[in-house]
């Protein structure tokens, strides 16, 4: 079947890196690192002073310490590339295919810098304060030097992300290129990233008591660039998503309103209890804006598939209307009380949104699973985001029994919610009869409409989530069709009977594919495949007419991936990459609580309360 199909094993080009491209990067990063750690090593022993007057000059604008002021204007800069970067890259992936190399895509270039300066910019919180101990929290490292925790979690979570690279790269030697969003190397690029922002809103914290004039009070900008924050930690959270934004997504459906509602919950539940009233609804305008932006950047002005993203504002608006309650002064209470008014009706505004805008909208037969998914992930999403909201207000937290179950139960129920998605069933002994016709023919060649008919016939119900033929990996550019993607509903005329609505290509480098998904039935089979000799797969052709089995999906659009390995290298190497991530949690959890409890001992907490509400 593997060569029927062309479903091969990697050959030299569905591997890693070129060995020459892995020496210029390793060459590069560790020339760029030494120069940077020689700098830090002149600031710490005071042989320049240049670092330090140009930080706490950009302190003073905003009344924060040096510590907290250049970092996060490096971060600023360094998210926006990093994020533009990501969005570019996935856009690429799906337009053109694989690499041939990172050094080959453009978009990596965004992305390791951005990823490099994100380290760079918790490794300046690090090394900046001298003669200070930045705050009753603060690490020590030396007898005399001690640096601030949101500072040492920005660097950590940046060297997480970092790590991801080499080890992507080593994950495509054993298992090929999973040219997917959700590979695990690529969760650690991307998780690093988003989770950043946590350590931000932290760094930004231990400065509000460290402001260079303490009598001067917060205005209205600052007011606004730490919703803004939140804005980010919104983006942060969504990129999981990104997959779905563009209409490929390789994994169920179900998945993407669970992931919506886990990333608006703790984002705009911990903005409205940190910042009152507006900052949730701010929050998601900031996101909108920036997404945006970057979806015009990569799609109409660089030439790649466009894409979507989710609104956020209907659950904005539940947010708002939520902290209208006396609850809210019960704030782990109020936040699991939001999360489940946020995963319901929320989650319902935000489908219109989803069914006007989105390649794929929500059918109604899948909102039982929706919601037995999404309700406990917006419970847990909505007390974490409280929990995250008391920490940045200063208040007493839970005892440590209570708010350690309460991460650790968010962890167990998103990894249910997350086992409940994966579980896919592909059909035995079934098929698709597909008669292709020829349309009108684009620049590059043939395209062509279909006529399905699925044996057996109620394969599907009435009411699937998609039955649909893809057309992707065809190249970017103005004379390719949908600029590398094309996705035909196919309508129904019968039950097991389905016809095009719109041409498919079927020449050239186009990867076009029959998906169905109905349930948790997930499964594909080939249209038309080129031959692709980097990878010593066979070409499929796309007959005037052909029977062919579905078979596992991932078979089909992770063509380049190698299943010739043992079960247990691939559980194995999935585990460290897990235990990496969890390991990230905790720290996050860790310093979080570490901070807060260290400032509410502190004798300056007095004004703690005054400080953190202007």
């Amino acid at each position: 079947m593997r060569a029927e199909f062309g479903v091969l094993a990697k050959g030299s080009e569905g591997g890693g890196a070129a060995l020459d491209q892995v020496i210029v990067l390793t060459g590069s990063a560790m020339l760029v690192a030494a120069g940077l750690f020689w700098v830090a090593y002149l600031h710490r022993t005071r042989r320049i002073t240049w670092l330090k007057n140009a930080a706490d000059r950009l302190g003073q604008l905003g009344n924060r310490p040096g510590w907290v002021a250049l970092p996060l204007a490096v971060f600023i800069t360094t998210i926006l590339t990093a994020l533009l970067g990501f969005i570019w890259d996935v856009s690429l992936h799906i337009g053109k295919g694989r690499d041939v190399g990172p050094l080959a895509n453009p978009a990596h270039y965004f992305i390791m810098i951005g990823l490099f300066f994100l380290f760079i910019a918790g490794m300046l919180a690090v090394v900046l304060p001298l003669d200070e101990k930045p705050g009753p929290a603060a690490i020590r490292i030396t007898r005399t030097w001690y640096a601030p925790v949101g500072g040492v979690l920005m660097a950590a979570v940046g060297l997480y992300a970092l790590i991801g690279f080499p080890l992507d790269d080593i994950w495509h030697r054993l298992f090929g290129q999973d040219v997917t969003l959700w590979g695990p190397t690529h969760l650690m690029l991307i998780g690093g990233a988003g989770l950043s922002l946590v350590a931000v809103l932290l760094l930004e914290f231990e400065g509000r008591l460290d402001r260079p004039d303490p009598d001067r009070a917060d205005g209205r900008l600052l007011w606004v660039f730490r919703v803004f924050a939140f804005g980010g930690l919104l983006i942060g959270m969504s990129v999981y998503q990104v997959e779905f934004d563009f209409g490929v997504e390789q994994f169920r459906l179900v998945f993407q309103p669970m992931l919506i509602v886990a990333a608006s919950t703790v984002a705009l539940v911990s903005a409205r209890y940190t910042l009152g009233r507006g900052s949730a609804v701010v929050a998601v305008l900031f996101a909108f804006l920036v997404r945006g932006v970057v979806a015009v950047l990569v799609g109409p002005i660089l030439g790649a598939p466009h894409n979507v993203f989710p609104l956020y504002l209907g659950v904005a608006v539940v947010v708002e209307l939520m902290a209208l309650l006396p609850l809210i002064r019960k704030p782990v209470w109020w936040g699991a009380l939001t999360g489940l008014a946020a995963a319901t009706v929320g989650l319902w505004l935000e489908s219109l949104w989803v069914g006007r805008m989105f390649v794929d909208p929500w059918p109604t037969s899948m909102w039982p699973e929706l919601l037995a998914m999404a309700v406990p992930v917006g419970i847990a999403g909505g007390a974490l985001g409280a929990l995250l909201g008391m920490v940045l207000r200063g208040e007493p937290l839970p005892r440590p029994s209570v708010r350690r179950g309460l991460v650790v139960a968010a962890v167990l129920i998103a990894a249910a919610a997350t086992a409940n998605g994966l579980r896919v069933d592909v059909p035995e002994n079934a098929s698709a009869t597909v008669r292709l016709q020829d349309a009108a023919p684009a620049l590059g060649g043939r395209m062509v409409t279909a006529d399905v008919t699925l044996t057996p016939t109620d394969l599907v119900g009435d009411d699937p989530e998609w039955v649909q033929i893809l057309g992707w990996q065809g190249g970017t550019g103005s004379d390719s069709p949908g600029r590398g993607l094309v996705i035909d509903h196919l309508q129904r005329v019968e039950p097991g009977h389905y016809v095009s609505t719109k041409p498919v290509p079927a020449y050239g480098n186009w990867k076009t594919v029959l998906r169905v998904h109905d349930g948790s039935l997930l499964t594909a089979l080939p249209v038309y495949m080129p031959e692709d000799r980097g990878i010593d797969a066979a070409g499929v052709p796309a007959s005037n007419e052909f029977n062919r089995p579905f078979v596992a999906e991932i078979t089909v659009l992770q063509r380049e991936r190698s299943f010739d390995h043992p079960s247990w290298l691939l559980a194995g190497a999935s585990l460290i990459v897990l235990i990496c991530s969890l390991l990230v949690i905790w720290a996050l959890a860790w310093g979080a609580a570490r901070i807060v409890l260290a400032y509410r001992n502190d004798v300056r907490a007095q004004g703690l309360a005054t400080a953190v509400r202007r």
